[in-house]
């Protein structure tokens, strides 16, 4: 009986016209992967850190232009940015780099996650962890 309930479900999702992904994926293209890296990657605190988070590969789609980009900073903090766009006509480039800066105080690993979002859907997102070791002054070190 389980096996029967199967075979139906998957025969329908092939006869079913949109169900299978086809269509969908032909409209979205081929989706570029999204790749950060830390500026410097370990540090001694207070670290000032500059990120990059670039899209490669991957065909310009509208599903990827000009998406509100969020840094989760591992510490607790937060930014969020929006860009400023016109609307979206076939052929045009969609940007691919992303900067964004952010302090340390404390010494510790952090796991810094950048994703894109459009109309409030999450299009990709990646994670980077960095190390800031104790620096002077830092309440953390130990003497």
């Amino acid at each position: 009986m389980a096996k029967a309930v199967v075979a139906l479900l998957a025969a329908l999702a092939l006869a079913a016209p949109g169900l299978a992904g086809d269509d969908d994926d032909k409209k979205k293209g081929k989706r570029p992967g999204l790749y950060i890296r830390a500026t410097p990657q370990f540090s001694f605190s207070p670290a000032n850190i500059l990120f990059t988070a670039e899209l490669k590969g991957g065909d310009d789609v509208e599903e990827l232009y000009c998406p509100e980009v969020e840094w989760e900073w591992g510490d607790g903090g937060k930014s969020v940015s929006e860009g400023d766009c016109d609307p979206w006509e076939p052929g045009m480039k969609i940007d691919r780099r992303y900067t964004g800066r952010h302090e340390y105080q404390r010494s510790g690993r952090y796991r810094i996650r950048v994703s894109l979002s459009r109309s409030g859907k999450r299009i990709v997102a990646q994670t980077i962890t960095i190390t800031v070791k104790p620096g002077i002054g830092d309440a953390t070190m130990q003497y």
